[in-house]
């Protein structure tokens, strides 16, 4: 079975094919600058080979052609026609309420996700031009709605309900969705079976650090807290995101610099968390760079990025009662040892024992915990992609859903 995952933003599609015979990608890309000049598709064959082709690709139906074509080039593609593809999984941010698992994509389903606009407007848009585009170059391919918002669906009211008048929530759905739920729930299964654990049975804390990033609390297999909210703003201090802000801030400074809704938008988004804080970049690398050459700044930031996850890791271990595993996933999770020690340091009474040789330089799948820590912390490289494919597979053969 072949299944080709979609991920369609605003002005970029991503996409990986995979054989599901082996679970291996064999090709990826993506299209980047959708709409804008300059535009172009970049391919990575299954040798490896990479190739470019710039073109004037105005839509998301122009640059699904532009994949599919490349997929099917004699030069470059893996597949004879595309009667070889069996399914599209899509990337779709926010499935609000109604969602909290995976869908075969109906008129019906689509009914609802156009419901969401409201909750996701920067997101559920392109989402749902990739879907129709897809259907409309490839009639009557069964697609599969795969939810950020999904996993978290599982939280009690006492977790997701905001301190605000209960008919704001009845009337607009307003409430704690959470997102990275691809990631925490495959990053999740995996670790368990790496420890050759049940799933089922154990306390987990994962930390999806990224430029975008979430912390999130998993008890007997199911999310029951997790640090984003309503949106992807709320929690960690992120890449150019604030993370928790008190609103009376918000309405300070809109007074303050005299500045709208929108503009007040784009700088908690866009100019805020490591960027704001730094004045130098959201990127940890040059951050830590920064830092080594003594940039005050630099330090400031890394600091209060540390404290942040590991105040909520010491929150959802009091929500659970305990911990058992603790992972790092997320391109900061998996590749900053410095940051990953920051988190994980002075919490030996919690039963959380970092070995710090094991950790230093530590760049792949495994555990960096000391052989006598209660809890293991283990690193695992997140996997969305796989982890939709998967879905796609279970949901167009029929099966359940894991």
């Amino acid at each position: 079975m072949k299944i080709l995952v979609l991920n369609c933003g605003s002005s970029s599609i991503k996409y990986q094919l995979f054989n599901m015979t082996d679970r291996k990608v064999i090709a990826k890309g993506g299209v980047e600058k959708l709409g804008m000049k300059g535009s172009f598709l970049k391919h990575v064959r299954q040798d490896g080979q990479v190739v470019v082709f710039e073109g004037e690709i105005l839509d998301h139906k122009i640059g699904i052609e532009y994949i599919l074509g490349i997929l099917t080039s004699e030069k470059h593609g893996c597949l004879k026609s595309l009667e070889e593809l069996d399914a599209v999984g899509h990337r779709v941010v926010h499935g609000g309420e109604r969602f909290n698992s995976s869908v075969l994509l109906t008129d019906e389903v689509l009914a609802e996700v156009t419901k969401c606009i409201d909750i996701a407007p920067l997101h559920n848009p392109p989402n749902l031009k990739g879907i129709k585009a897809m259907d409309e170059l490839i009639p009557g391919i069964p697609q599969v709605g795969v939810f950020d918002t999904a996993f978290h669906q599982t939280m009690e009211p006492k977790s997701y309900m905001y301190g605000i008048p209960y008919a704001l929530y009845k009337k607009y759905g307003i409430r704690r969705y959470g997102f990275h739920g691809t990631s925490h729930r495959y990053v999740s299964k995996r670790a368990c079976e790496l420890l050759g654990v049940d799933y089922s049975t154990q306390k987990i804390i994962s930390c999806h650090l990224g430029n975008g990033a979430s912390v999130t609390a998993i008890k007997n297999g199911v999310s029951v807290d997790t640090s984003m909210g309503f949106t992807p703003i709320e929690g960690l201090v992120m890449g150019t995101r604030c993370g928790d802000l008190d609103v009376g801030v918000v309405h300070f400074i809109m007074e303050k610099e005299e500045i709208g809704i929108r503009s007040a938008s784009t700088l908690f988004n866009k100019h805020a968390g490591m960027l704001g804080i730094t004045g130098i970049s959201s990127d940890m690398r040059e951050i830590e760079m920064a830092k080594a050459n003594g940039d005050e700044r630099a330090t400031l930031a890394l600091d209060m990025y540390n404290y942040k996850v590991k105040k909520y890791i010491g929150s959802y271990i009091a929500a659970m009662g305990g911990l058992d595993i603790l992972i790092m996933t997320g391109g900061i999770g998996e590749n900053a040892d410095t940051t990953r020690e920051g988190v994980c340091s002075d919490l030996d009474y919690l039963g959380i024992s970092l070995d710090y040789e094991k950790n230093k330089g530590f760049r792949s799948e495994g555990i960096i915990s000391t052989p006598e820590s209660k809890v293991k912390i283990i690193v695992v490289p997140t996997d969305e992609e796989l982890m939709i494919a998967l879905d796609t597979e279970q949901i167009v053969l029929g099966g359940n859903k894991s």
